[in-house]
């Protein structure tokens, strides 16, 4: 049973065609496996195990009465923390909303339900979607499956650690500045961001309304495209959803690419780049030139200033979107205040962790009175910048590649006291964000040590088809992606 967990999508919905497996047995394994393993790993801050078992049995009906089944139906799958699902708890992994409820559901949890694709639970992750390491947890840290010691990149650190160690086959995760690519790449799996609006955000606990994106984690890029593929489309729920039509992104994925121009990133091919991540780049050109792509240099002169714009702008945001957690309408308050200043204050101030404080006092000053037109609206300006940039490197390239991440997965607590390395880390995805185009991180090999090393491939906003035929072409060609990690 556990061979069929460690392989993907694809392949167990044949197994349950063929009635090789019942969904429910398919759902009783992973939920097996899940409490074998997560007391080490630390991936889950919650199970559902009810909605999941009677989605699997709805599967089963529908086998046993030979009905055609949905796309990925039966397919165990985790949600993070910060989506809501009704009935279940859902935290955004912080102490203030550490018994908050669901009273509905996300328009991607309505997505999932209605494909009858079983939700296993809720993966842990960075408070409120804040971090790149999975060490902000109210609750518990987040473990790298490849190496218990190592942290497996955040914010959506416990989507990621649950598909590389087999938990689930498919996970959701949100990308504010690489949430989604960046674990991915720890992780050793495919993990991808859509362009903005290709996703409901509707149920999604927001951190920067207009950076936060959700997007899949699966182990293969097929997988990936097929699990966008559920989750995409309008809805009028959300005034940011961009109404058209949900594509068959499968379907792309063996289109020759003999002659696709893929453009390398100067700027994110230099300093600061470990030996090991650069020969894997490298040796990603050498692929990409065999397969019959034409390799042209790509320069994104403001690239340089994206982490400067994005701390504004993203930590604005926040500021904006977390005023609401004041104790009064749901989730944590403090049990001994005097008057109501005092309850705001203090509800706050026991409610929430370091990291989510730092980014609302930064955000709240880049926005207060006298400070604003010097940070927010300049950053604004330089958010322009950015994304012009894209626009003149998709000229002359179709797809752009770098490392998703300098570096690989570091030990846990290296960076914690150093909040600037921290946020160095998300150098290669943060513009992706603040252009609003797809992104994608695909496994690359692994360094001296054994850890996965992601390639981030970037397309044109609502061309996901070209980003997932280049990177399963990619995949194909090598055999990293079918190497998982031993817990």
């Amino acid at each position: 049973m556990n061979e069929l967990l460690r392989k993907p999508a694809t392949e167990q919905a044949k197994a349950l065609k063929n009635k090789e497996i019942s969904a429910v047995e398919l759902t009783q394994a992973a939920l097996k496996r899940i409490k074998e393993i997560d007391e080490k790993l630390g991936a889950f801050n919650s199970l559902t195990e009810e909605t999941a078992l009677e989605t699997a049995k709805k599967v089963d009906e529908k086998i046993a009465r030979g009905e055609e089944l949905p796309l990925l139906a039966g397919i165990p799958l985790a949600l993070k923390d910060n989506m809501n699902l009704v009935g279940s708890k859902t935290t955004a992994s912080s102490k203030i909303l550490e018994n908050f409820v669901s009273p509905f559901n996300a328009t991607i949890s309505q997505k999932l339900l209605d494909n009858l694709v079983p939700i296993l639970g809720k993966a842990n992750l960075d408070e409120f979607a804040m971090g790149s390491s999975n060490e902000n947890s109210a609750f518990k840290k987040v473990h790298n499956p490849w190496d218990l010691n190592k942290v497996p990149g955040g914010s959506s650190g416990g989507s990621a650690a649950s598909v590389a160690s087999c938990e689930v086959t498919l996970s959701l995760g949100s990308d504010t500045g690489g949430s989604i690519r960046l674990p991915a790449s720890f992780c050793g799996i495919v993990g991808m961001k859509p362009t903005y609006g290709r996703v409901s955000r509707y149920g999604l606990i927001a951190f920067a309304s207009s950076l936060d994106q959700i997007g899949p984690f699966a182990r293969t890029v097929e997988d990936a495209a097929n699990l966008l593929e559920v989750i995409s489309g309008h809805d009028p729920k959300d005034s940011t959803s961009l109404n058209l039509p949900v594509e068959h992104y499968a379907s792309s994925l063996n289109n020759d690419i003999k002659g696709l121009r893929v453009g390398v990133i100067k700027e994110l091919m230099s300093e600061g780049l470990s030996e090991d991540v650069q020969k894997a780049v490298e040796n990603a050109i050498e692929c990409y030139k065999k397969l019959g792509a034409e390799i042209v240099e790509i320069s994104l002169p403001n690239l340089k200033h994206s982490i400067g714009i994005y701390y504004i702008l993203a930590t604005a945001e926040c500021s904006s979107n977390l005023a609401r957690f004041d104790g009064v309408r749901y989730g944590y308050r403090t049990p001994d205040a005097k008057n109501l200043l005092e309850m705001y204050t203090k509800t706050r101030a026991e409610g929430f962790g370091p990291e989510v404080k730092r980014r609302i006092m930064l955000g709240t000053y880049a926005l207060s009175s006298g400070y604003y037109d010097a940070y927010y609206k300049k950053a604004q300006q330089m958010r322009a910048l950015v994304t012009q940039d894209f626009v003149e490197a998709f000229k002359k390239a179709d797809v752009l590649i770098s490392p998703t991440c300098p570096n690989t997965a570091f030990e846990l607590g290296a960076k914690s006291n150093d909040p600037l390395a921290m946020y160095l880390t998300d150098i290669a995805t943060i513009s992706a964000n603040l252009a609003g185009i797809p992104g994608l991180s695909v496994p690359a090999g692994f360094d001296r040590d054994g850890m996965p090393i992601g390639l981030q491939i970037l397309a044109p906003q609502l061309q996901e088809a070209k980003l997932f035929n280049a990177a399963h072409k990619f995949e194909r060609v090598n055999d990293y992606y079918t190497k998982l990690a031993n817990i």
